[in-house]
């Protein structure tokens, strides 16, 4: 029946949609590097919520600071991302007025190797995954109650025109 195919759009539509939730996970691993003491160039677009991560074998005290009137926000909790052979710790968040061009500088003060990154923040890939799933669920689940209630119609109908034929006939 062609109302089951509302089902099937449905369906399909919610697993597009969960996929592109997961599909925003790739985004974390921080795609521009840079060593303690370099001053980088980022490009920040405020809608995909930029996070600074740093990998280091050693526990450091870092020192970070960034161009304009964009701000560095601590995270509440750290989140860890492997790539590789590094593990990368996401530790600020980039809270920028507007998208643009802006200079991003972290050193640290231990002998140590550390290495600082840009990528997206986690918490905006959480919640990108959740509305996937809320979508996963909810698209197909209005589309089977429309399927149902399509064919309870479709079945009414019949039956009336049936009854209607028996009298007449």
């Amino acid at each position: 029946m062609a109302v089951w195919g509302v089902f099937v759009a449905c369906l399909a539509a919610g697993g597009v949609l969960f996929a592109t939730g997961l599909g925003g996970a790739t985004d974390l691993v921080p795609k521009q590097t840079f060593a303690s003491g370099e001053s980088v160039t980022v490009t920040v677009d405020p809608a995909e919520k930029p996070g600074v991560y740093l990998a280091s074998d050693t526990a450091v005290t870092y020192d970070c600071s960034i161009s304009g009137e964009a701000k560095l926000a601590k995270t509440p909790d750290r989140r860890t991302v492997s790539a590789g052979d590094a593990v990368w710790e996401q530790f600020l968040v980039i809270n920028a007025p507007a998208k643009g061009d802006y200079q991003l500088t972290c050193v640290n003060q231990e002998d140590a190797t550390v290495r600082y990154g840009v990528g997206r923040d986690s918490y905006s890939v959480v919640n990108g995954v959740a509305d996937g799933l809320i979508a996963l669920v909810a698209l197909p689940g209005a589309g089977l109650l429309a399927a149902i209630a399509g064919t309870i119609v479709v079945l009414v109908r019949r039956s009336g025109a049936r009854k209607r034929l028996a009298v007449s006939g």
